[in-house]
């Protein structure tokens, strides 16, 4: 529904677009970007007319660049014209089966698989600039140069933030913001940036995210190698049985189940319980893909 009356200031203007944009269901990820790039037009325009009121600038603007509802519009219709590494989107995407063995089909399967054996590397050098940033920010703030760095820190935690959710775009085909916030305005004041910095709830949050990454890929990690390794084993190991006609299962605790393995049709069993268990893998890294993204856009995308 149309405003009666444009807005007639820059936070007024956001708020509506970003409202309008909710109602029609984008993603938070294009929400973000969209606020981004029209604060940036806007304070470009004021600034480019400084002898002129913010009302009488905005009148303009809507005039021109079009109304919250219309930009709202046109944002959505963009993001639908663009294709990515997952051309059709889950509105639009034709009703898909999700049977056991489908998931073998599903491109978001292995990408969220890919991330999990990823997610120990990145959780570990994400952690260890939060903690290493902290620490270092909190001892020198005492010092001249402790501002300063603990700016530069911020700045580069929101880097890596952004990086993160390029990456997780690009694996688990969660729409993320694709360009960084917009910069702080060049005559502001250092007091005023640290002031921004740290009430801004997006600095903490990252900084969050980055922290938690670190048990989180562990966790992704181990549950990714564990199954590909017992999935592959299993298989591979009983059919190489199969072929020799010597198995090498040792189980010492179960007589019976080692005595299983070295008959064929256990041999057997078993290699069909390591196909099954690579299905079973990729089902858990579908859900892991869906559950992570829903956090990436609950702690990194903040509106």
């Amino acid at each position: 529904m149309k405003q009666d009356r444009p807005p007639d200031t820059v936070r007024g203007y956001l708020a509506a677009l970003q409202r309008s944009m909710k109602a029609q269901g984008c993603k938070p990820g294009l929400i973000a970007d969209a606020l981004a790039d029209c604060e940036e037009h806007l304070n470009n325009e004021i600034a480019t007319h400084p002898v002129q009121s913010e009302a009488d600038v905005l009148a303009r603007v809507v005039e021109t660049y079009g109304t919250p509802e219309e930009i709202a519009e046109e944002y959505k219709s963009m993001e639908a014209a663009i294709s990515g590494p997952f051309p059709k989107s889950e509105e639009t995407a034709p009703q898909r089966r999700y049977g056991f063995f489908n998931v073998v089909r599903d491109p978001k399967a292995y990408g969220a698989l890919m991330y999990m054996l990823l997610s120990l590397v990145t959780g570990c050098f994400y952690f260890t600039v939060v903690v290493t940033g902290m620490a270092l920010s909190l001892g020198l703030f005492v010092l001249i140069i402790g501002i300063p760095f603990a700016l530069l820190f911020i700045g580069i935690c929101r880097v890596l933030g952004h990086v993160e959710g390029r990456i997780i775009e690009g694996l688990l085909s969660v729409r993320m913001p694709r360009r960084l916030p917009p910069q702080t305005q060049a005559d502001e004041t250092i007091w005023t940036q640290i002031k921004e910095a740290l009430t801004d709830i997006r600095t903490w949050s990252t900084m969050f995210y980055l922290a938690l990454m670190l048990p989180l890929g562990i966790a992704y990690f181990v549950i990714a190698v564990t199954g590909i390794a017992l999935s592959a084993g299993l298989t591979v190991g009983s059919i190489w049985s199969l072929i020799t006609g010597h198995s090498e299962i040792q189980i010492s605790d179960v007589p019976w189940l080692e005595h299983l393995f070295h008959t064929a049709p256990g041999l057997v069993l078993a290699a069909i319980a390591g196909i099954l268990l690579f299905f079973v893998v990729l089902h858990i890294a579908r859900g892991v893909g869906w559950l992570h993204g829903r956090i990436a856009e609950l702690l990194l995308v903040r509106l």
